[in-house]
């Protein structure tokens, strides 16, 4: 493999780091890359100490971590913190794994740029056009069947289109969150929890029932470069899979395809789908990063984050060979052993830093 750049000199910054109960891709994302590109240092961005990945000294580690402020504090907060990681780390590549800094993250490409810092990212425009409140209209054009979506920006408005779509129904986050729900009163209170959590609008979606398919993909420029397609086995109570099987369907490649060029789509996305008994595959959501089962085909040989990261790093990027129908994964947790002081001093320094990369624990440090 020839690289453009020693692989030793890479940091690349990921965020999504828990991998408890409610999983973030992160965590998956570090695994698959440091398989291809071993010797990079990862820096994670974190928005809370618990964050179990923090603490694991497993493939999927991190050799640094800092606390950044929640992206709905503007792009301005986000920008400084950058800057203050970038000038004691070096960072060469930021892959963002949570779908609510890509607002921030997309509109500082620039600043990055300038900065040295690569960002995978979709463009705005793809980024504006997948997004849950213009599902419908990216349906139509790409031929993809869709639920029925309402944005509701008070709860008149989100009970009026919950009794037009009929219960149950699920109430959306704008950039992520579901929750099902059967009744009005439920209804009302799963809008004033999201919209506290997410901001407006809120999502009221018709709910599709029938077996769930999840498709992890890379694109360039509007071209499917790979992708693995998984039928859901296990399902947490969020809807996150917990256990799924690799499958080869024809339909569902299409309308990938279909999906990717009407996007002119640029990096990782997810697509989840659902086949009801009888109807047409239908469109629930599309998401612009890795799902966090994605470590998993990295292992039989489609690593779709060292893809993306070495084309962005300009290095040689794997191959990505098919991965096996009929190749299961299921998810299997373990205790992460750690310091108590570990999550003081990152609780009061915003940070835990040890320049060699994945030797011991990290040491917490202050600030300059």
């Amino acid at each position: 493999m020839t690289l453009a750049r020693p692989d030793d000199s890479v940091v690349i910054a990921v965020s999504g780091l828990n991998r408890g109960e409610s999983p973030q891709p992160g965590g998956a994302v570090i695994e698959s890359i440091r398989a291809h590109i071993p010797n990079a240092k990862f820096v994670g961005i974190s928005y809370d100490p618990m964050e179990t990945g923090i603490y694991s000294q497993g493939p999927d580690r991190v050799d640094a971590v800092y606390l950044f402020p929640y992206p709905g504090s503007g792009k301005q907060d986000y920008l400084a913190r950058i800057r203050e990681v970038h000038a004691r780390e070096g960072l060469s590549l930021i892959l963002p794994t949570l779908d609510s800094e890509f607002d921030n993250l997309i509109e500082l490409r620039g600043e990055l740029q300038e900065l040295g810092i690569e960002l995978v990212a979709p463009t705005a425009n793809s980024f504006s056009e997948r997004s849950k409140s213009r599902l419908g209209e990216l349906c139509r054009k790409a031929g993809v069947a869709a639920p029925r979506t309402l944005p509701a920006n008070d709860i008149p408005s989100a009970v009026q289109h919950g009794l037009e779509i009929g219960c149950p129904c699920y109430i959306k986050g704008r950039h992520y969150e579901a929750q099902f729900v059967e009744t009005e009163a439920q209804l009302v209170a799963a809008f004033e929890r999201i919209a506290s959590m997410w901001g407006l609008p809120v999502l009221v979606q018709e709910a599709v029932f029938g077996e769930e398919y999840d498709v992890a993909a890379v694109a360039q420029d509007g071209d499917l470069v790979g992708a693995v397609t998984v039928r859901k086995l296990l399902r947490s109570k969020l809807g996150k899979g917990f256990g799924g099987v690799v499958v080869e369907n024809p339909e569902i490649a299409d309308i990938t395809r279909r999906l990717v060029k009407e996007l002119c789509w640029d990096g990782p996305l997810e697509i989840e789908l659902v086949k009801p008994a009888g109807g047409p595959f239908v469109l629930f959501e599309i998401n612009p990063r890795f799902p966090a089962w994605v470590s998993f085909a990295a292992k039989v040989g489609t690593n779709l984050p060292a893809w993306c990261a070495a084309r962005a790093l300009g290095m040689d990027p794997p191959a990505l060979a098919d991965c096996p129908a009929g190749t299961m994964f299921l998810r299997h947790c373990e205790d992460i052993v750690a310091d108590i002081s570990d999550l003081a001093d990152l609780g009061i320094d915003r940070q835990l830093t040890n320049h060699t990369p994945g030797h011991g624990q990290m040491d917490g440090t202050a600030d300059d």
